[in-house]
Formats: C-alpha cells, structure tokens, sequence
C-alpha cells in the first residue's frame, strides 16, 4: 500500500471515527469508547506499518498479520479493513444486523476478509499470536504477527501463561500492544484489579518492553511501531505500552468507562459528528 502523508492519514483517523459512531448508533448497540482511542493505531497499522494484502488469504503467508484479541473493538477494525480494500465500504452499514459478516465480535464463520480467528473471550488473543507467529518461524517466512490486547484484559490468567511460554521460546517475530487506556467495563482498571506497573511485569516475564506515551498522537504511534519493529528478531518478544484514552476524539465520551458498551442517541450522534469532519465520505 502507497505511504500517506501525516494529514493524510489523520483524515482516516477521523473518518474512522465517524465510522464507528455511526455504525453503533445505527443498531444501539456495541462498543464506541475504546474503538474511538484507538484510531490512531489502527490506522497506523494499516495505512502505514502493516506489510498485508486487502486480497486475502487466510494463510497469510508472505504477509504480516495482525490479530484483536479485544474483539469488542470491532467498530474500528471493520472500518479500517474496509477503508484499506478488504471489503465494500458500503457493508459497514450491516454492523451487527441479522445475517451480517459484520458481527458485534469478529467471527471467521461469516468469511470477512481479514478475519483469521474469533475473538472477543477475553485473553485467548496471545496465545494465538504465538501459534501464528511460531509458523512463520518453521516456514522461514520473515514477516511479523501484530497484536492488540486490552489493557482489562491483563487481568486474565492466560494472558501471562503465553506471556512466559513467548519469552522462554525466544518468539522475537511477535509484537503485542496493549491499549492502556485504564478504563474497562466496570470502571478504572485502579479500582477493578490494579494492574500496578505494566512495564516492569512484562519485562520480569523476559519481554523488550516500549512505551508510546501519546497514543493518540498519530506520529507518535507510527514511531512507537517503529521502535517495535526495530528491536523484533533479538531473541525476545516485543511489547508496545500503547497510552490512550477511551472516547478520544469526542469531548462528551473522552476518558470514561461509560462508554465502554454504551451506544449514542441521536442527539448524542449528532453532537458527535459534529466534532468530527467528514473525510472519506459516510458510506
């Protein structure tokens, strides 16, 4: 995919935003918040980072590949894959409808291009990516396996069984994001199960950890992935801190849990969209 311009891709970014508002608007129903803080990655990965084929294959041979372990983000993914050629921009519009591709959590079932593995049971995300990434390595395949996780989700044991098992195999083809926005579901993430100091964690776990401080700050997210990628192929596993807040981009939803799952009203929307120019066009 052609590199885009700094404006460039923040016209994504807004249209993507956009995307999501309307498309859980649209069925009142899913998850606005953390899809919103993360448009900047997304678009990021996708327009810039990513070396992927819109032509899809499910092996994925010859191509990074990218899984959401958080599949609750949905909004944000299908609107990238969509923007970025996966498929019509027009089907953005079934989100979560009777018969849809377009389900409220990925699913391969349907067939969505871009779509590799179900997700959404919260902290299976890694474990997947280590399978993934473990084949690129037996078929001398070069290419990297991204993931992102959410930052509630830590709170799963899982998580931290694939977290040894990657730095015990030297799984150094793998770089994990977590969305560090410190809201989940219920409230701040300080008062549900502390997660203390993420950092050193991941680095006793064995891993190379980064921090990108302002996650949503579009050059500061492409330098993070840059760093990452740069530190991939030195015996260890690549973990990118990613801080952002939940609802960027909307005054009203920024830097509250209460947007977790919690659709807009019209007025809402409308209020909204009017924080954020049309870019791309609606589909």
């Amino acid at each position: 995919m052609e590199k885009q311009s700094i404006e460039q891709l923040q016209k994504i970014c807004t249209q993507l935003r956009r995307d999501v508002l309307r498309m859980v608007h649209a069925v009142q129903s899913g998850h606005p918040g953390a899809p919103l803080g993360c448009a900047e990655f997304f678009v990021a990965l996708y327009f810039d980072q990513l070396r992927h084929n819109p032509d899809f294959k499910m092996d994925g041979k010859g191509e990074d590949i990218f899984f959401l372990s958080n599949g609750h983000l949905s909004a944000g993914w299908y609107s990238v894959l969509a923007r970025s050629g996966y498929f019509p921009v027009e089907e953005l519009k079934t989100f979560r409808k009777i018969n849809s591709r377009l389900q409220g959590h990925p699913a391969t079932h349907e067939h969505l291009p871009g779509i590799r593995v179900a997700s959404g049971s919260l902290g299976q995300g890694l474990s997947v990516a280590l399978g993934a990434a473990q084949s690129k390595k037996l078929e001398k395949d070069d290419h990297l396996i991204y993931i992102l996780m959410g930052d509630g989700e830590l709170q799963e044991g899982q998580v931290w069984e694939a977290a040894m098992y990657a730095a015990h195999f030297g799984v150094d083809n793998l770089i994990a994001t977590v969305d560090y926005n410190g809201q989940q579901i219920d409230g701040p993430t300080t008062e549900v199960m502390d997660l203390k100091n993420l950092k050193a964690k991941w680095e006793a776990f064995g891993w190379e950890v980064i921090e990108t401080k302002k996650g949503n700050d579009l050059k500061s997210v492409l330098e993070g992935l840059e760093k990452a990628k740069s530190l991939t192929g030195k015996g260890k596993p690549v973990m990118n801190l990613l801080y952002t807040e939940m609802g960027y981009g909307v005054d009203f939803m920024v830097g509250t849990h209460k947007w977790h799952g919690s659709p807009p009203s019209d007025e809402q929307l409308a209020n909204a969209l009017g924080q954020l120019e049309e870019t791309l066009g609606d589909y």
